[in-house]
């Protein structure tokens, strides 16, 4: 009989999914589901929570799962999870990625930045860290991170069955996807073996935040500004979609560019800068200038469109955007 490691007041192991649109968490979680049930049988539900539904937007996945003789009644959000999952590292500047971790927790994240580093950037006092780069290693087998994912929550969950897992993998894509079957066994072998744990002890006396539910609103009746007045509106200006991208981004090069406006005609954010200038005949005339980094989502359309090379796709490395970006002149902000 499989024994869960440790349950909630209502008996459940609760693990949640943090990602974007277009990663696959949603799957990863049914999946994930599926393989408990039917593997290790346990009881077990899957849901998702999404905003606008779209790629890019932040997602959700909730896991519960509880011994045979629990029943689950409950589909609430996980707000208290045994374990996290961050399927993109930049979720954190805009979502509070961490809700409801406690000194047991276990988050993994897809990342090829060491713990020490996501310690920090994540802002935990301390806790219990795992690190797979699967976006590195989907994009070498020619797959989704979602596999890679799946594999190092499945090393990290001793009560799973990894080969049951593998049969939930080719049932769910031999029919449709046949060609995808070998590519996401590797994936998630890959992601089983090359997953990194590391633990760091937290200070005596911390306390870590008390769980806020995810559709909380920033701005309420208890926390709105006198008069009412919405001191930072969402506008597109001030968003920045780097959270978006899902490991590949364009480069420019400059000395290649002919300035024909073709990326920036295919470009859905406007991230392609301008400036005015003369050219050699002295005429007026547009030249780019760079991109701004902050409102690329790395859909790569820019690089399709371009007749002369100028901007090809490279995984991204971290602090390469922050250097490289070429800020748009905005008189409104």
């Amino acid at each position: 009989m499989v024994t869960l490691p440790k349950v909630n007041e209502l008996g459940f192991f609760e693990i949640r999914l943090e990602s974007i649109g277009g990663l696959g968490a949603n799957l990863a979680g049914k999946m994930l589901a599926e393989a408990g049930v039917t593997g290790s049988g346990l009881n077990g539900v899957s849901f998702s929570s999404y905003g606008s539904e779209k790629k890019g937007s932040p997602v959700k996945a909730h896991i519960r799962f509880c011994m045979p003789d629990t029943l689950i009644r409950d589909t609430t959000p996980v707000e208290r999870p045994h374990i996290v999952g961050i399927f993109h590292e930049a979720l954190y500047k805009t979502v509070n990625v961490t809700s409801g971790v406690t000194e047991d927790s276990l988050v993994l994240v897809n990342s090829a930045k060491t713990p020490e580093r996501l310690l920090e950037m994540l802002r935990l006092p301390g806790g219990n860290i795992a690190v797979i780069d699967a976006t590195g290693i989907a994009l070498e087998e020619k797959n989704r991170a979602n596999m890679a994912m799946l594999g190092a929550m499945f090393r990290l969950c001793d009560f799973l069955d990894a080969e049951q897992m593998k049969s939930v993998i080719r049932k769910s894509l031999e029919k449709k996807y046949p060609q995808s079957v070998q590519p996401a066994l590797n994936t998630f072998q890959r992601g089983y073996d090359e997953v990194k744990f590391s633990a760091f002890p937290i200070a005596a006396g911390i306390v870590l935040p008390k769980a806020v539910r995810w559709d909380t609103p920033v701005l309420g009746y208890e926390t709105q500004p006198i008069g009412g007045v919405v001191v930072n509106p969402g506008n597109s200006i001030l968003k920045d979609l780097s959270i978006s991208r899902a490991g590949m981004m364009p480069h420019f090069a400059d000395d290649k560019c002919i300035h024909c406006a073709a990326c920036d005609n295919v470009c859905p954010d406007f991230c392609f800068v301008w400036e005015e200038k003369q050219d050699k005949k002295g005429r007026p005339q547009m030249f780019l200038q760079g991109i701004d980094y902050q409102y690329c989502k790395g859909c790569l359309k820019c690089v399709y469109a371009c007749p002369t090379e100028a901007l090809s796709d490279a995984r991204e490395e971290d602090g390469y955007a922050d250097e490289h970006r070429v800020p748009h002149q905005f008189t409104l902000v």
